[in-house]
């Protein structure tokens, strides 16, 4: 027996005096392992590239079969290949529910051991013994103030019990579900008629409901047939869309391969073509960075929720499920964000949801990444609001949809803009509203409004921080710049142009990281204008700090 149980034995006894969970409950948790769970899933989820190439190969099949074989035999012959494809082409979802059904299991699995690792820890700071079958109680050895300072031995128990109540429901849950999927997927799905989709105006409230009015078997037979649609839609679960968005990934790969073909075959390209071909070349690294990403085995699982290779790219990617966190970030980045940069500014994102963990090892955060809008490529393209409006319906529903497909009590959500986003955010919020709980604005050239007020948001929930010797401070607006260019040629001098009238105003309105502002800041240290994720920036604690509600 120790303060430090250390790997519990196997069968030890059940319940102590102090009202202990189960050895068994306690041994399990102890020694289980969250990362064999995710490479399981993971497992299951790198079967759809074999079945995928089996289901091409069919098609080639029932192709090579139209011309050479005609009657009825060459008929029955076809649609029986056709029913093979089918039926492989509705195993493919199938297993990707699986990666996430694991992949959920041991992200809560790994909150569990975290609990009981802090129980543990009050056991030492009481200096009270838990021994291998989990029961606590006082050393003997110690002896007892007349009024006891720490923890008791009924508070250590009871933290040990919530630990193990955790992992008994995570349990319960992944097996409903494994077992739920396996029945449903020897029944076979059910395909939806026609008339039976949202229409196309339809809010993400509706679209929630009705996704919620169909049956399971439903809900997969359109993620396998009606990819595109499921993908796209606010509202529907995370897990759906994500199954959706994957299942695309082969089709939006070759849409860009077959864009840069066309670049390639053009045999005088002007310099527009060259400049095109470079762009397609760096969002196929980019959508193949984002693609190792997608396959990694986590932690965290990463949730693909759109894609679009058109233009310079799009792409939205949590990072751990939205719809069952506590606490769900949502990043906006800025100028030149595209698709090529998806994986970088998804590392970023990725900063802060690690960041959420050291400090909250026990609570479940999400962390998305939202590139669906065409950030500017050039400075003349940001120096204007027009694509940041833009961006503001289809933020705003993105959040609606969040919280529409939420699971259990309402999470807390952050959006934190960068840069340009920070534009995108602060003009969404004034003009669509957004549905979030607090705002964030790092190296801001202003939001669109002159106070906080205007963001409509719950008081005390804005908040920036700047870089002190981050460039966009010198965003000033454009009539400031024409005062300083008047006033330098006057007999003052250049020492005229010092003189700055307003000078917490930024090119998109006044700085948010001004106390002026009327929100709240949080310090950046010297990171110039990309460095709020470093790992050395206080700004990276204090944008964790509140995506926790810390």
């Amino acid at each position: 027996m120790s303060r430090h149980p250390g790997p519990p034995a196997a069968g030890a006894s059940s319940v102590g005096a102090a009202g202990a969970p189960e050895a068994v409950g306690y041994a399990q948790l102890w020694s289980a392992d969250p990362a064999a769970w995710a490479a399981a899933g993971a497992a299951w989820r790198g079967l759809t590239g074999p079945v995928g190439r089996r289901v091409a190969a069919l098609d080639t099949r029932v192709a090579g079969l139209r011309p050479a074989w005609s009657g009825a035999a060459g008929d029955a012959a076809r649609e029986r290949l056709t029913g093979l494809r089918t039926e492989l082409t509705d195993v493919l979802p199938a297993l990707i529910e699986v990666d996430q059904v694991l992949a959920e299991f041991a992200a809560r699995l790994r909150g569990a051991k975290a609990r009981l690792a802090t129980a543990v820890a009050l056991a030492e700071q009481g200096r009270l013994l838990v021994d291998r079958s989990g029961r606590v109680r006082a050393d003997p050895t110690v002896p007892r103030p007349a009024e006891r300072v720490g923890p008791g031995v009924a508070q250590v128990a009871a933290a040990v019990r919530a630990a193990l109540e955790l992992a008994g429901a995570a349990d319960r849950e992944a097996s409903a579900r494994l077992a739920e999927l396996t029945a449903a997927a020897g029944a076979g799905w059910v395909s939806v008629p026609p008339g039976r989709r949202p229409p196309a105006d339809a809010g993400p409230a509706e679209v929630g409901r009705w996704w919620a009015g169909l049956t399971p078997a439903e809900r997969r037979w359109l993620v396998a047939h009606e990819p595109t649609l499921v993908g796209r839609l606010d509202g529907v679960p995370v897990t759906a869309r994500d199954q959706a968005n994957r299942l695309l990934l082969g089709a939006r790969r070759a849409a860009l391969l077959a864009r840069e073909r066309g670049l390639l075959s053009r045999a005088h390209p002007d310099p527009l073509a060259v400049a095109a071909l470079a762009r397609v070349a760096a969002a196929l690294r980019g959508l193949d960075a984002l693609t190792e990403r997608l396959a990694a085995p986590g932690p965290p699982r990463a949730y693909l929720l759109g894609l679009d290779p058109a233009g310079d790219g799009r792409a939205i990617v949590a990072l751990g499920n939205p719809d069952r966190a506590g606490a769900v970030l949502t990043y906006v980045p800025g100028m030149t964000a595209d698709l090529a940069d998806a994986p970088g500014e998804l590392g970023r994102a990725a900063r802060v949801l690690d960041r959420c963990a050291a400090l909250a090892p026990a609570e479940e955060t999400a962390a998305v990444l939202w590139l669906d809008y065409d950030a500017p490529d050039f400075l003349h393209e940001a120096a204007w609001g027009g694509q940041a409006r833009d961006a503001g319906p289809a933020l705003h529903r993105f959040q609606e949809g969040l919280r529409a497909s939420h699971e259990g009590p309402p999470a807390r959500h952050t959006v934190l803009g960068h840069s340009y986003g920070s534009v995108v955010v602060g003009t969404t919020a004034r003009d669509q509203g957004l549905s979030a709980d607090a705002l964030v604005f790092v190296g801001s050239p202003g939001v669109g409004v002159a106070h906080a007020a205007e963001l409509r948001m719950p008081a005390g929930q804005v908040w920036a921080s700047t870089a002190p010797d981050d460039v966009i401070r010198l965003a000033r607006p454009p009539d400031e710049l024409a005062r300083r260019a008047v006033l330098g040629a006057t007999p003052l001098g250049p020492a005229a142009s010092l003189l700055q009238l307003g000078e917490h105003e930024l090119w998109f309105g006044h700085d948010p990281s001004d106390p002026g502002f009327g929100g709240r800041r949080f310090p950046s240290g010297r990171y110039g204008h990309t460095g709020y994720w470093d790992p050395g920036n206080p700004a990276l604690d204090g944008m964790a700090r509140i995506v926790l509600g810390r």
